[in-house]
């Protein structure tokens, strides 16, 4: 009788894993914007594809396979290598939007990876969610507050394609643009703040101060001068002339500390904070110097 009844529970997991990537399949693609493998990507509206932005590797003549095995034509609406992601917009609204998960996902469920790197159909790998990370630095020198890792195989020409949980709902999308190629997936919930961007502006704002930093340790006595616990900031060691650092007044063998209301410890907390909200905007700058604290304010410029 329990041989049963465990033999019924996984035949009802198999059948609902299966049932989630028939699901998510409908709405996941193959991106052809390079010259070998193609990559695959996710729809986000009828006429809208996320995919990964390493694999698009010509801007011209991109050709989307759709899931009914058909073709579309599609042009690119925007691209930001610092996420790795990419928005393309078909010719023809066809497709079939997938539905997202904006939440954290947990470390332990249950996840698929889907891709459609041929005309022969989908492909899936199955896994668990295993590590949940972060922030990270991207090989464009922006950072990824999240990101997620898991044991189910990206296959190549996976990149792009939707990590799923046993609802087809998108948790992450695939890459191997990050690390030197370790597979990773990029939050769902990041990437549609990133795909609206893109759909809206054509790319992503990101901040730029004009400073090389290096950490360096606060002694405790020095600590006690900013009223709160904080062994390490970031000493310039270099400030580009006219940039906004210069025009704040910021010197080399300042110590920053603090960035518009926000602990400054190491480089990753700094472009943590130098985000497409604060271009623009004049910013408070806490410093260290000559033992002193001092607030400067520092416009933020688009970093180009």
């Amino acid at each position: 009788m329990t041989l049963s009844v465990e033999r019924n529970m996984y035949i009802l997991l198999s059948d609902a894993l299966a049932d989630a990537v028939e699901k998510a399949a409908a709405s996941t693609v193959s991106v052809v914007a390079r010259p070998r493998l193609p990559s695959s990507g996710i729809a986000v509206t009828a006429d809208l594809v996320l995919t990964a932005d390493h694999a698009i590797e010509y801007e011209e003549d991109i050709r989307i396979l759709l899931p009914d095995g058909s073709e579309s034509k599609a042009s690119l609406a925007g691209r930001d290598p610092g996420s790795d992601l990419a928005l393309l917009h078909l010719d023809h609204p066809s497709l079939v939007p997938a539905e997202y998960f904006s939440e954290e996902a947990r470390v332990g469920q249950l996840v698929l990876a889907l891709g459609r790197p041929t005309s022969e159909g989908i492909q899936a790998s199955q896994g668990v969610l295993s590590f949940i990370g972060g922030p990270i630095q991207t090989n464009r020198g922006s950072m990824l507050n999240r990101f997620y890792r898991s044991d189910a195989i990206p296959y190549p020409g996976f990149s792009g394609g939707p990590l799923v949980d046993s609802s087809a709902r998108v948790i992450g999308i695939n890459t191997t643009g990050f690390s030197s190629g370790v597979p990773i997936a990029i939050p769902a919930g990041f990437a549609w703040q990133v795909a609206e961007s893109l759909h809206l502006h054509g790319r992503i704002r990101r901040g730029f101060l004009g400073i090389r930093s290096q950490p360096v340790e606060i002694p405790t006595a020095v600590q006690n001068l900013l009223g709160r616990t904080q062994a390490s900031g970031l000493m310039l060691v270099n400030v580009e002339p006219g940039s906004p650092a210069d025009r704040s007044g910021l010197m080399l063998g300042d110590i920053i500390t603090g960035l518009n209301g926000s602990t400054i410890v190491d480089h990753d907390s700094l472009l943590q904070n130098l985000t497409g909200d604060v271009v623009g905007k004049a910013v408070s700058v806490e410093i260290l110097r000559a033992g002193t604290k001092q607030v400067l304010t520092v416009t933020i410029r688009e970093q180009r």
